[in-house]
């Protein structure tokens, strides 16, 4: 059995390059709110998120359902933003898929900055947030490995009809 085999498929749905806010806060009671009641204000849903913390500091990560509104609410606050491309991939929720799709980027030799997970997607699935270097790359990567397994399963199956007597 070829590694490609032995890997259930892990893409659920397509995939999506996404931005992602990363904002950077004072470790202070009451910082953390006021960033998330201005963005429900302005009635803008947060999909994913992560959260990060030193003595000083936090560094909030945000995806959000329309970044165009978010701008100017989180340029409103005074406070540091950085925003950046990163790779949204729906999995199953399941023990195993995040090993998955790790292991096929790094057969690809694509190195993953960071990552981090919803657990309440649509239908049990989860939607893993990464950081790569080459999103279209990864893209590709993850999007040949779902072609190559739907293709041998396909494969698979043809001998054990045509066997049937």
């Amino acid at each position: 059995m070829t590694d490609a085999e032995s890997l259930p498929t892990i893409l659920e749905t397509p995939m999506e390059k996404r931005v992602q806010f990363s904002i950077f806060l004072v470790n202070k009671p009451g910082v953390l709110p006021q960033v998330f009641r201005e963005i429900a204000k302005a009635k803008i849903n947060v999909t994913s998120i992560a959260m990060m913390d030193s003595m000083e500091h936090g560094v909030l990560r945000l995806i959000v359902d329309d970044p165009a509104a978010a701008r100017p609410i989180l340029q409103q606050l005074n406070v540091p933003v950085a925003e950046t491309d990163v790779l949204g991939v729906t999995l199953a929720n399941r023990p195993g898929a995040a090993a998955d799709l790790c292991e096929r980027l790094l057969a690809a030799h694509i190195n993953i900055g960071y990552m981090y997970c919803t657990t309440g997607a649509r239908g049990g699935k989860t939607v893993v947030v990464l950081k790569v270097p080459d999103i279209k790359k990864a893209m590709k990567v993850i999007e040949a490995s779902r072609t190559t397994r739907r293709d041998m399963k396909i494969k698979l199956r043809r001998p054990a009809a045509t066997n049937r007597r």
